[in-house]
């Protein structure tokens, strides 16, 4: 094994022909995207260190890594760890993270060419990351939104697991969107309706655009209502200027635009990745002040998208419990962790069995008081 500190040293087919399986963010167009602009990088609290796994100098695994000085932008919260640790007299940073960066999404991590390495692979690449550790002096590695497979294996290797879970939605076969709609409870039903005609009867057009024809006007817009939304609720722009010029240009086929128009203006949109089977909803804004044109742009134009394209799977992003009453449902995400120090990996260890019994309750709950009919099935 060896690293590197930019993907630009790796040739792009031989990172893309590895298992990242439907999820596009740790392609090497995604990843690209964000050093060119910036998003990761010196400036940004994310130090990019890229582990390749090679044999006979053919690269068989790899894990996208970064050294970081804080928490931001994760979306798997540690910040309370972060104190038990200064408690203990301990610094927690700089640690190391392998994650897509400001994407909270499920999609392998650990990658390997070969099904038949894929064991070795882990191995390498746990024995990898725990030698980055004790080499730059880290408090601790954080493996996020991994899949159940890599969570399984990591876990025989030392790390500890960590449940939590987000909402997402599932096509079971739908025809239409009126088919989906009538597997709902009825007060669902027509709240939905309502939403969807509001928000339609205020703009002239929603239409979703391959990243290959949008314009420079497109995103321009597009990085004005991220920053715009990003201001309004007091967030970071984690993503810099020019992130989605960069990755239009590098995933011109898997990168949409949901643009909406009115008066020939386009005034609102979301971004969305799109693989064979699952449809990523991602960095939503809008200058125009329509009810309801969020969940239509951001849940249900996309539902329509994937009953009409036969697409499985639709991840909205992270948190938001309003998506439950919309046909998302609660599902499991995945992360571990390793910690240096075993007093502190003890203690957190301790927390982690009882935080997955309160989120298997949490789930339980959710579920039993979600959307659809009791005799939905």
């Amino acid at each position: 094994m060896r690293t590197v500190a930019s993907l630009s040293h790796v040739n792009s087919e031989h990172w893309d022909g590895l298992s990242h399986g439907d999820a596009p963010f740790q392609r090497h167009g995604f990843l690209m995207a964000l050093e060119e602009s910036g998003s990761v990088g010196p400036e940004s609290g994310w130090h990019p260190i890229y582990l390749l796994v090679s044999r006979d100098e053919e690269l068989i695994g790899g894990a996208a890594a970064y050294i970081k000085t804080d928490s931001y932008g994760e979306y798997i919260f540690d910040w309370g760890w972060a104190r038990a640790a200064s408690q203990f007299g301990q610094d927690y940073y700089p640690k190391l993270v392998i994650a897509a960066p400001f994407t909270p999404a499920t999609g392998a991590r650990l990658l390997y060419k070969y099904e038949g390495d894929r064991t070795l692979v882990y191995e390498v690449l746990a024995a990898g990351i725990a030698e980055l550790v004790k080499r730059y002096e880290l408090s601790s590695a954080h493996l996020l939104f991994c899949t159940d497979e890599e969570a399984e294996a990591m876990a025989a290797h030392g790390f500890s697991r960590r449940a939590s879970y987000q909402f997402h939605w599932r096509n079971r076969a739908y025809k239409s969107f009126d088919e989906f709609l009538g597997q709902l409870k009825s007060r669902k039903r027509k709240q939905i309706r309502k939403e969807r005609r509001r928000a339609q009867e205020a703009i002239d057009n929603l239409e979703f655009v391959s990243a290959r024809d949008l314009r420079d006007e497109d995103l321009d817009a597009l990085d004005s209502f991220y920053r715009k939304t990003v201001g309004e609720h007091g967030g970071f722009d984690y993503l810099r200027p020019g992130f989605f010029q960069a990755a239009a240009e590098r995933m011109p086929d898997s990168m949409l635009f949901a643009r909406v128009t009115m008066a020939s203006k386009v005034v609102a949109g979301a971004v969305f990745f799109e693989g064979e089977n699952s449809l990523f909803g991602r960095y939503w804004g809008s200058e125009a002040e329509c009810e309801f044109l969020h969940f239509e742009v951001a849940y249900y134009a996309a539902i329509e998208r994937c009953i009409d394209r036969g697409i499985a799977l639709f991840e909205a992003g992270a948190q938001g419990q309003q998506k439950l009453m919309r046909g998302f449902e609660p599902a499991p995400t995945h992360s571990l962790h390793l910690f240096a120090d075993p007093i502190l990996s003890r203690a957190i260890e301790g927390f982690l069995v009882q935080e997955e019994q309160g989120v298997a309750h949490q789930m339980a709950e959710l579920a039993r008081t979600g959307p659809y009919r009791c005799d939905e099935g």
